[in-house]
């Protein structure tokens, strides 16, 4: 694959963000319509299945790929369709959900911090430490003196990760007001999706230009260098699938992991 493809979705340290101006349904790259992207995910599901397996094996660095976006954004989707296939050995996903007793009573990273990844593991974070300025900011759960420095301290646990080892790779996934409103329309039409459709999910949907403010400003704010921020016309999920592939598949040829050195096996015969 052609290097530096994932620079259209990139946002750049010190970016000031305006998801308005970014388009939802943008197919720009896909190598076809829906029918030729779909058949050109299936060879990089084992492309980048292959990488894993190298990472692993080699048992140095890590990767920690982190999901954000709006209700009905598409992350349980990306997580059954872009990392299927992965060494479940080598690989986790994490949800973070309403923090319990135990995580309250710790500072609001040291949740996030016990599940990064270890040496070898790819691990998707399905939301994560950023609620803390999201949610939080939104249903002004804390005041803004105490949500606003958390751009800083995430920056700092990500530096630091960054620095032991782990590759930071951050995904918003952008979807319209209108597409939110279809998905949630047909997870009330079919019966095996209803499960996921809440009433208060029409409470959130009234905050909607809230929560575009708040990761607006979380977005420009924290992405760097060694954990950029990218942000993924979500409204086509085909569409998405691919671009978060050819993202990932970047990165790890990018980090270059390779398998150990085999120990010397002269002599060596199996009986």
């Amino acid at each position: 694959m052609a290097k530096g493809d994932s620079g259209r979705w990139r946002v750049a340290p010190g970016t000031k963000v305006d998801l308005g101006e970014i388009d939802t349904r943008s197919t720009d790259g896909a190598p076809g319509d829906k029918a030729d992207t779909q058949e050109v995910v299936e060879g990089l599901h084992e492309e980048l299945a292959g990488l894993q397996e190298r990472l692993y094996a080699e048992g140095e660095r890590s990767l920690l790929v982190v999901l954000q976006a709006i209700d009905a954004g598409g992350k349980d989707g990306t997580i059954k369709h872009v990392f299927r296939g992965l060494n479940p050995a080598g690989s986790r996903v994490v949800s973070f959900k309403v923090p319990s007793e135990e995580e309250r009573s710790h500072d609001f990273l040291w949740r996030a911090h016990a599940k990064v990844p270890g040496k070898g593991e790819v691990v998707v974070f399905n939301r994560s430490h950023y609620e803390d300025v999201l949610v939080v900011r939104v249903h002004d759960l804390v005041p803004e003196k105490v949500w606003r420095p958390r751009y800083e301290f995430i920056n700092d646990f990500e530096a630091n990760l960054a620095a032991a080892g782990t590759r930071i790779v951050k995904l918003y996934l952008h979807i319209s007001k209108e597409e939110q409103a279809e998905r949630f329309r047909a997870r009330l039409d079919d019966p095996s999706k209803r499960w996921k459709f809440r009433t208060g999910d029409l409470e959130e949907r009234k905050r909607w230009d809230d929560y575009v403010g708040a990761f607006e400003e979380a977005i420009g704010r924290t992405s760097t260098d060694h954990a950029p921020w990218y942000v993924i016309p979500a409204d086509r999920k085909w569409y998405r699938n691919w671009a978060i592939s050819r993202i990932l598949i970047e990165t790890l040829e990018d980090m270059g992991p390779q398998y150990p050195p085999a120990e010397d096996l002269s002599g060596v015969e199996v009986v």
